[in-house]
């Protein structure tokens, strides 16, 4: 099952809808559109963040971008749709992070860098914020008077459960297909 860019949007924000309050949020609500106040043209937002105690909102950006982190121009961009919203500030999810000149954009703007795997699921999933790490598995552990632990995962080509050998991802029969090929 290959990810696709509007997925990990969906992703990451059901995860940052369900850990809300870390980030001092009240709620989480999806895709939108919010008008400029100082350009007055209209801006299209993966998803908006709430402030608890009615204290504004914050833009919401995704890019699963694999190969490289979020540079300072991408993040210059994400700041001036905050000024120009009236936004209290950002959050920028994204699999490698950002380079050093973002990092100094991300601090001048409020703009919270949430790393997130670009492979996540909603289930399955490694997220980093604020100097911690939240891991979501959907494995099993099956534990006996002899102990041994087995992990069962789904297949990310098939989607069927599989018991897992190591890191595997994909199920013996999609790699043997994988492999005839």
């Amino acid at each position: 099952m290959e990810i696709t860019w509007r997925s990990y949007e969906e992703v990451a924000t059901y995860l940052l809808a369900q850990n809300a309050k870390e980030f001092g949020l009240e709620r989480v609500e999806g895709k939108q559109i919010i008008q400029g106040q100082r350009s007055g043209t209209s801006w299209e937002i993966e998803a908006k963040g709430l402030r608890e105690g009615n204290e504004g909102f914050i833009i919401i950006e995704c890019r699963r971008y694999t190969a490289s982190k979020q540079t300072q121009e991408k993040l210059g961009g994400l700041a001036y749709r905050i000024i120009d919203t009236g936004a209290a500030g950002g959050i920028i999810v994204s699999p490698l992070g950002i380079q050093e000149g973002a990092a100094k954009i991300a601090a001048s703007e409020n703009i919270i860098n949430v790393q997130l795997d670009a492979n996540s699921t909603a289930t399955d999933f490694v997220m980093k914020f604020l100097n911690k790490v939240m891991v979501g598995l959907s494995d099993r552990v099956v534990l006996s008077d002899v102990v041994s632990i087995e992990v069962t995962r789904t297949c990310q080509t098939c989607g069927r459960r599989f018991v897992a050998v190591e890191n595997e991802r994909i199920c013996p029969d999609c790699q043997a297909k994988l492999h005839s090929k």
